[in-house]
């Protein structure tokens, strides 16, 4: 004969067993969450780490490239400043020996103009031909004037004048002589413009 199944026990292993099936969405969601949780810090796989590492180089290669090409472009800027300010450091003694240069012309012109011997006209024509020669040497060049078109990046227009001869626009006389260190103006071409017939 079977003994008496006590209705508290009953119930007790009851709600045991079903304790599984019974969960509310509130306890699957936490149990999930812990689920999740625990994944999140298991550590990374071996593969895992390798593509980390390899991201990570990359990115520092790249930073280094980027170093070195910025270091290279400031040396290549700071040659060229050293270069230039070699290339034109002669520049106001140039200037200077100019103005030699235009007296020499005016003394020649002047012995000219009084009948002086030939010999002083070519002495001091033999002078500025040397003189030019020593310029030239250096990178100094005459600006183009007599018969050109005026340009204000090379003449500097004292005044105008009509003239038969000369077209309008263009340059009638010259009054000083411009020159050129290498590709730089450093004096420019004191001119007369032409403003056409009269």
């Amino acid at each position: 004969m079977s003994e008496p199944i006590d209705p508290e026990v009953a119930e007790t292993e009851s709600a045991q067993a079903n304790a599984g099936e019974g969960q509310s969405v509130e306890d699957q969601a936490v149990d999930q969450a812990f689920s999740d949780e625990q994944t999140l810090d298991q550590p990374e796989t071996r593969d895992e780490e390798m593509e980390r590492l390899r991201r990570t180089a990359a990115e520092a290669d790249k930073r280094v490239l980027q170093a070195q090409a910025e270091a290279e472009n400031f040396r290549k800027r700071m040659r060229r400043d050293y270069e230039s300010q070699i290339r034109f450091a002669s520049t106001d003694l140039i200037v200077d020996l100019l103005q030699v240069r235009d007296n020499l012309n005016r003394a020649m012109e002047a012995a000219v103009n009084s009948g002086q011997t030939d010999g002083l006209k070519e002495g001091v024509a033999m002078v500025a031909k040397q003189m030019d020669d020593v310029f030239g040497k250096h990178g100094v060049t005459p600006i183009p004037t007599e018969g050109e078109t005026f340009d204000p990046n090379l003449h500097e227009a004292i005044s105008q004048m009509p003239s038969n001869d000369v077209e309008s626009g263009k340059i009638a006389h010259v009054a000083q002589s411009g020159f050129r260190l290498h590709d730089r103006v450093i004096r420019p071409s004191q001119v007369v413009v032409s403003t056409g017939p009269a």
